[in-house]
């Protein structure tokens, strides 16, 4: 090895060591291990390959010296070579798992050097020591947390190759479950070519892998999902075997991971949600591993699944409500870790803290799923012991997962009108709320501001203070998120802020947004955007006093953003809330004069009048009726005009009209001429 650059610059120095040391004689040795992968003679090479493998087991040192030597590119070469023996590239695949069984800096290295291509092609081998010793060392490789899993998704064919060697050997199931298990979201799995039966995972030695592989392949994937729940084992239906591995003599992990998978089946829709195996048999397992008998661990991963069972189904919400006292067995969530004094033993304190965090979210989590919709469930989820104090501290808690799922409970909680007059106003949650909303990362803003629009209706009482501490600051920059989500939070929220409001306030509003960012959202490519700004105007151009007020200001671009999504291609609802604005507008004193003088409003009131859609007609209609009013001053022109243009002819057509709505109203609007 002689002598080494010391600072990287300057005359290279002998390294300070004694001679004869440890060192010396390890590097020594690894360069005599890749210098024998060189060697001419095919057999020195292969015993070089087994020397180094026993040699780097369990020797991190040794696995670190022998890659920073270019051991990794010797051995992929010898493993890639068809003119090398079997032996020898088994071999190989053996050492190069073994190196990656050291730290991550070795699985970096090993990627760097292309290892993962290398190994997928040693598996169309015919050889099945080698296709089993290329696995081993694949699924070493993607169980580490810096191997990028879309690595696996590179070739199209490697995902029914793997499905096709599932069948091969006890470990080639168990190699390729575990691969599964961390690499497949599957959000591509079925155009990858999933089409192969997975029978052979329930080979009894690989139980738990295979239960955990089904499980990842069934979230949120409907295809993989209805694939699976048609597949017969010896003649009986998965589902069904995953119903009685819940029983209670099974291992709990197996009922756990048998409850996800069924769960998993269920929200993709493969599994209705009334059949009996998921409301006699999942859903009780699963508040079964919420109860205190059951490990910490046990009781997170029971609760997180159980919220995503039940999250859309209000029937199974209700039915979990009741089962096994489940509400007020999830306050015991919140008492971990136990009082210090109560603990001797300090790892058990160490665990509890550990859990803490997790058992708190989880409970959130469920929490937020069990009163999604009824009125009643939300009643006892808060009446729980200190349930308002807990959401309270959860939304400042330093875990962001705690915070986030303390914020989803509050958005479901807030969906009850009675507890935001009561609860929310006792507890003043909106403090707390508004300080997560200053800075949070995007899936706790869109879940906040999801609360913040329910907190600011009409009858809630914390809509005042929240105005007082800048919401609308705060909500006119969401609406310039790229974040559609939180785009459409922003616009929502500003729309229940100015339903009925001062005049000042909704003066702040249009000031905040600026004409240029209303026409942005009139302009947005999300239906949603577009119906909340439209929402937002109409609330705005409310009671007489304010519109004309508005219209003297912000008449000009209010009448443009009209026009251009009348004349724009929108779908019957948008144009039907455009032809309400104008309604409004027509209701002010002087506001009406801006759509009296707009022939081009005119035309396009006049168009909808006679349009195919009764909606739209009678939208229009009530515009019209708004100008012809008798009772208000100036009417008499307005009527003239309108009639120069037609519009009395097409009410005398609509008088006559089948449809009871358009035929009273243009006979109603017909009376204020004849008046």
């Amino acid at each position: 090895m002689g002598t080494r650059a010391a600072g990287g610059s300057g005359s290279p120095l002998p390294f300070p060591r004694a001679p004869g040391s440890l060192t010396e004689e390890v590097t020594a040795s690894s360069r005599h291990y890749v210098d024998r992968l060189f060697d001419p003679d095919p057999q020195k090479v292969l015993q070089g390959v087994i020397d180094m493998k026993n040699a780097v087991i369990g020797n991190n040192k040794q696995k670190a010296n022998l890659i920073v030597l270019g051991a990794v590119p010797r051995l992929l070469y010898l493993l890639q070579q068809e003119t090398s023996s079997t032996e020898l590239r088994t071999e190989c695949a053996v050492v190069l798992g073994s190196l990656a069984m050291g730290t991550e800096n070795n699985v970096k290295s090993l990627l760097d050097c292309h290892i993962i291509p290398a190994l997928l092609q040693g598996l169309l081998s015919p050889e099945l020591k080698f296709i089993e010793a290329c696995l081993r060392c694949l699924r070493t490789i993607f169980t580490s947390p810096v191997t990028p899993e879309e690595l696996l998704y590179t070739d199209a064919t490697v995902i029914p190759h793997l499905m096709a060697l599932l069948s091969r050997s006890r470990y080639t199931q168990e190699y390729i479950c575990q691969i599964f298990s961390h690499c497949c979201k599957l959000r591509h799995w079925h155009s990858c070519g999933f089409k192969s039966s997975p029978q052979p995972l329930l080979c009894a030695n690989v139980r738990m892998q295979a239960l955990k592989c089904f499980s990842v392949l069934a979230f949120e994937n409907p295809q993989v999902s209805m694939t699976l729940v048609n597949v017969l084992v010896d003649g009986e239906l998965l589902p069904q075997i995953f119903v009685k591995m819940l029983q209670r003599d099974k291992p709990i992990e197996m009922q756990l991971t048998s409850a996800k998978c069924l769960t998993y089946m269920c929200r993709a829709g493969a599994i209705q949600t009334d059949d009996n195996c998921v409301v006699l048999k999942t859903l009780p397992s699963l508040v079964r591993m919420c109860s205190k008998e059951r490990l910490l661990e046990e009781r997170v991963e029971g609760a997180e699944t159980l919220a995503y069972l039940i999250e859309t189904d209000v029937e199974l919400q209700r039915i979990a409500s009741i089962t096994d006292h489940l509400i007020a067995m999830l306050s015991d969530y919140f008492k971990y870790p136990s009082s210090v004094s109560a603990i001797t033993d300090i790892k058990r304190l160490d665990h509890d803290l550990k859990h803490a965090h997790e058992l708190r979210q989880a409970a959130f989590k469920l929490y937020a799923s069990l009163g999604a919709n009824d009125e009643d469930i939300r009643k006892k989820i808060i009446e729980t012991e200190n349930m308002m104090d807990r959401i309270v501290n959860g939304l400042s808690e330093s875990s962001i997962k705690v915070r986030l799922s303390a914020v989803r409970c509050l958005h479901s909680l807030s969906r009850s009108v009675q507890q935001l007059r009561t609860s929310f106003q006792d507890h003043a949650v909106w403090k707390p709320l508004m300080k997560v909303l200053q800075n949070a990362p995007d899936e706790v803003l869109v879940v906040a501001s999801s609360t913040l629009c329910n907190l600011l209706l009409e009858f809630s009482p914390s809509k005042e203070p929240i105005l007082e501490s800048g919401a609308i600051e705060l909500l006119c920059s969401l609406t310039q998120s790229e974040n559609l989500a939180l785009r459409v939070n922003g616009i929502w929220a500003l729309m229940n802020m100015a339903f009925q409001a001062e005049l000042k306030i909704k003066a702040d509003i249009l000031q905040g947004l600026s004409t240029e960012q209303l026409f942005q959202l009139l302009s947005d490519s999300d239906v949603n955007v577009l119906m909340k700004t439209l929402g937002l105007l109409r609330n705005l151009l409310s009671t007489r006093p304010h519109i004309d007020q508005i219209m003297s200001t912000h008449g000009k671009q209010i009448m443009q953003a009209v026009t251009l999504i009348l004349e724009g291609e929108h779908n019957i609802e948008v144009k039907e809330q455009t032809l309400c604005i104008l309604t409004n507008i027509a209701d002010g004193t002087t506001a009406k004069e801006l759509i009296m003088t707009n022939d081009d409003i005119l035309q396009k009131i006049k168009y909808y009048m006679s349009h195919s859609n009764a909606k739209l007609q009678l939208a229009a209609m009530f515009c019209i009726s708004n100008l012809i009013w008798n009772e208000e001053e100036g009417s008499q022109e307005r009527q003239d005009k309108l009639r120069d243009i037609g519009i009395v002819d097409i009410l005398h057509k609509l008088s006559q009209s089948s449809d009871s709505n358009l035929c009273d109203k243009a006979k109603t609007a017909l009376q204020q001429y004849l008046a």
